[in-house]
Parts: C-alpha cells; sequence; structure tokens
C-alpha cells in the first residue's frame, strides 16, 4: 500500500470509494506496482478479495505483499483472500489434470464459444460466500475483484465482446449489486495492427466502464534511471445528467517497498 497514492486518491483503508470501477492500463510500461497496491490496500481494508492471477503466481504476489506489510497466506487461510492461479490451473486443464470445478472456470479454453460464463460464476460465488475456510462465518468489508491482467484472456483465445461481456456483468454484480470494487489490469502493445480483437479495442470498451483510470506510460524522452515512467488518473463521475472528468498527470519512481509521485518536470533527477 503506497501512501502517496492514496493522498493523491484520498483514500484510506478506512474511508474510500465503494462501487468504483478502477482500470489500470500499460503501455511501455509495467503497472503491475498499482496491482500490488490495491491488493494490499483492500485486505488492509478488511475487504473479501477475489484476485484472477493470470500472469504471476500466488508465490511472487505474496513476495511483494510481504514487503508491503501484508501476508497473504494468512489472507488466504482465513477465507479473506480467493486466488485463481490461472497459470497453474489453466496448465491443469490443458493436461486433463484439472478437478470438476477448474473444468468449469477454463471450459473456454477447450471451446471458445463456451465464452466466460464459468470464470463470472467462479467470481459470483466467491464474492457472495460468508463462510471462511472452517466454515466460520465472518463478516468481510465491501467484496473486491482484481484481475491481473485481462489481456491474456485475448491471448486464450477469446474475442474482445467476450472479455467486455465478462467485465459488464462483473460490474453489475460487484460494484453495482455488491457495492463493492473492481481492479482490471490490461496491458497494450507498443505498435499493434488496427484489428477488432485486440487489446487496444478492450481498452477503449472498458474506458467507457470505469470510473476510475490509470494509464501508466513510459517517459516520451526515453529511458531514465531515476524517472520510471507517467501516469495520468482520470476521475469520472456524474453530475445530473452530465458526466465530469478530472485529469492528472504525474511521474513516478518505483522504490523496493513503495512508490514515489511527483508533478511532472519537477523530480530531482530533471532539475
Amino acid at each position: 500500500m503506497f501512501t502517496e497514492l492514496n493522498s493523491i486518491l484520498s483514500a484510506t483503508p478506512d474511508s474510500f470509494r465503494k462501487g468504483e470501477f478502477v482500470l489500470v492500463s500499460d503501455r511501455q510500461s509495467d503497472a503491475s506496482f498499482l496491482v500490488h497496491h490495491f491488493l494490499s490496500f483492500y485486505l488492509r481494508a478488511g475487504c473479501k478479495v477475489c484476485f484472477l492471477g493470470l500472469v504471476q503466481s500466488f508465490s511472487h504476489y505474496s513476495a511483494v505483499s510481504q514487503r508491503l506489510g501484508v501476508s497473504l497466506a494468512q489472507a488466504k487461510e482465513k477465507g479473506q483472500l480467493i486466488f485463481l492461479e490461472g497459470l497453474k490451473e489453466s496448465l491443469g486443464v490443458f493436461l486433463h489434470e484439472e478437478s470438476k470445478e477448474e473444468s468449469q472456470v477454463f471450459s473456454f479454453l477447450g471451446d471458445p464459444a463456451v465464452g466466460l460464463r464459468g470464470l463470472y460464476e467462479f467470481v459470483r460465488n466467491s464474492l457472495c460466500s460468508s463462510g471462511d475456510a472452517d466454515g466460520v462465518l465472518e463478516k468481510w468489508g465491501p467484496p473486491v475483484l482484481l484481475v491481473d491482467d485481462l489481456t491474456v484472456l485475448l491471448s486464450l483465445g477469446m474475442s474482445t465482446d467476450a472479455v467486455l461481456d465478462f467485465s459488464h456483468y462483473c460490474r453489475a454484480t460487484v460494484c453495482s449489486k455488491l457495492q463493492g470494487n473492481m481492479v482490471m489490469l490490461v496491458r497494450c502493445e507498443e505498435e499493434e495492427d488496427e484489428d477488432d480483437e485486440g487489446s487496444e479495442r478492450l481498452l477503449k470498451g472498458l474506458t467507457h466502464q470505469c470510473s476510475l483510470s490509470f494509464q501508466v506510460q513510459g517517459l516520451p524522452t526515453g529511458y531514465c534511471r531515476d524517472i520510471h515512467g507517467q501516469v495520468e488518473v482520470c476521475w469520472r463521475c456524474r453530475q445530473g445528467d452530465s458526466q465530469q472528468m478530472q485529469k492528472k498527470l504525474f511521474q513516478y519512481k518505483v522504490h523496493d517497498k513503495g512508490v514515489s509521485f511527483f508533478a511532472r518536470g519537477t523530480s530531482s533527477a530533471v532539475l
């Protein structure tokens, strides 16, 4: 959890907006530090978290969270964290080693026409359940869905429309019905053909759905040792029949246990 970012968003684990869809995207940079932030933030807030880890293993996220002062193993044991290790589970499907539940979650791997209904049902069942690993009822805060990263589903043969439908149903359940929050990461290639099934179209579709977005990019001037990139934060909120939009641009540097944010051009590295 990054204190400077909490200050920018005017949020703390004790006080944050509910019903929010946060979209994180990156281009020529790595925005995974934001995923780690939101994971530790919502666990500290006492939320019930469903994490679809489609990129890295549980041990990877656990090691990073440990440096941020959060134990994923303990959160998982208590039933606060439901972690789907996509790499491991999808390999099991390909090798026909999956259980019945895993087969339903990743049924689209064998037949893309099936769609992502099984994955959505996994999310819904995980966040609507109120029991922990020992069957003891425990009251958690607002439910949260984290996905890292959504573009992996495109690589696994799903269409952009199917992924957009998945995000729409998740938002309707998590954000609207349960008044929880949702964080999704989308990675965009540096150069991509203008086709209908690419990450660019997915990003545009999700941008219309989200209420808060982070666009992480490399520096226009190229590599800098002391500045790792820039991030544009965009808030969207409705006022009556109109939608208001606020944008702020920051440069950032990732540290071992945190991230520094500063206005463009104000870092000591460029002064």
